[in-house]
């Protein structure tokens, strides 16, 4: 091949080179920023109607248009990837030890971040609930029940899922709300789990073992979640509110190392402060996350029946200590599992 000819491939390899650069940057520039939220697994339908209602006011105020990616996993187990380099804008989680981490091990936030918005930071709270089989064939009405020789349970693995844990403490802190000790706690924990058949890695793994396969007994979920599970498999399931369970308080928070690296940090916070609007408290509403806006939940009460909740602070110090004492390696949640299966 003559030298001319390979000169003239170049150069038009060269050109195309350039011109599929150029179509490549080109949408995304046109696209504007793009934000990514890293969530926990059972918010996802939630912030499928938040995100085009945020997009929309935003670029109402100030015409830029704005995308926003979604990633959603068991709440630990998505903190532990941002932790390895996932860049997320923000993270919205299920509970705040999964952002202390963030901060204290990743410095990738100030560890204040709980002060930078209202509520500690939480737009909006859940509760944990029993979800049992259309007719409650085996009577459950409180965490004791659970515990029961014969009765299989679905619960996620605490060890990488807020769902999980949020089921370990809800029952553990019932028993000490009702006047016992924890002794009796550990004990009523150990038997509930002694029962779980599968522990799977994320809530809405936990709802397909238990409404698609048909395992278990009764699942421990988030209340959020309840509707879903029958819009989905059929009305074949009925929710069963403990005489106490554990609030469950859903953190977020800016990524600032991650968003001021980007360039993305005032999109970042105006994200996350839409969440206190009228407009997608009434989406928090519709999706069964308790509002924080008072009127608001007042609005949808019949959604949201009155129970008794305890905080994990109130009962176990924090989720910096109950992690600590009751989900690090070896601590007691570990120590529950190794004699539940023996």
């Amino acid at each position: 091949m003559s030298t001319r000819l390979l000169a003239a491939r170049r150069a038009l390899l060269l050109s195309c080179v350039g011109a599929a650069a150029l179509l490549a940057f080109s949408p995304a520039q046109a696209a504007g920023p793009t934000l990514l939220n890293v969530s926990y697994d059972v918010a996802r339908e939630f912030f499928k109607e938040i995100n085009p209602a945020f997009q929309k006011s935003w670029k109402a105020s100030t015409g830029e248009d704005l995308a926003i990616n979604q990633s959603h996993g068991g709440s630990s187990k998505q903190a532990r990837a941002v932790l390895d380099g996932l860049e997320a804008d923000v993270v919205t989680m299920n509970q705040s030890s999964d952002i202390d981490v963030l901060a204290t091990r990743g410095k990738l936030l100030p560890e204040d971040w709980a002060k930078r918005l209202p509520n500690n930071a939480a737009p909006t709270t859940s509760v944990t609930v029993i979800l049992v089989r259309k007719g409650n064939p085996k009577a459950i009405k409180d965490w004791g029940d659970l515990a029961k020789p014969g009765t299989s349970v679905v619960i996620p693995n605490p060890k990488i899922t807020g769902n999980g844990r949020y089921s370990y403490v809800a029952a553990w802190g019932s028993v000490i709300k009702a006047g016992g000790t924890p002794a009796q706690a550990r004990e009523l924990v150990q038997k509930i789990f002694a029962n779980v058949p599968v522990f799977d890695g994320g809530g809405r793994a936990a709802t397909t073992t238990f409404a698609q396969r048909n395992i278990g007994d009764a699942l421990a979920t988030f209340e959020s979640e309840v509707n879903l599970i029958k819009e989905e498999f059929g009305d074949n399931f009925e929710v069963v509110y403990p005489k106490s369970t554990i609030l469950a308080e859903n953190p977020v928070a800016v990524v600032e190392k991650v968003a001021d690296k980007k360039g993305t940090r005032k999109q970042a916070e105006a994200y996350l402060k839409f969440l206190w609007t009228d407009e997608a408290q009434e989406i928090a509403a519709k999706h069964q996350l308790r509002p924080r806006n008072a009127a608001i939940l007042a609005k949808y009460g019949k959604d949201f029946p009155k129970v008794n909740t305890f905080t994990i602070d109130e009962v176990f110090g924090g989720w910096t200590k109950a992690q600590k004492e009751h989900f690090d390696d070896g601590a007691i949640y570990d120590q529950i599992l190794a004699a539940a299966k023996k």
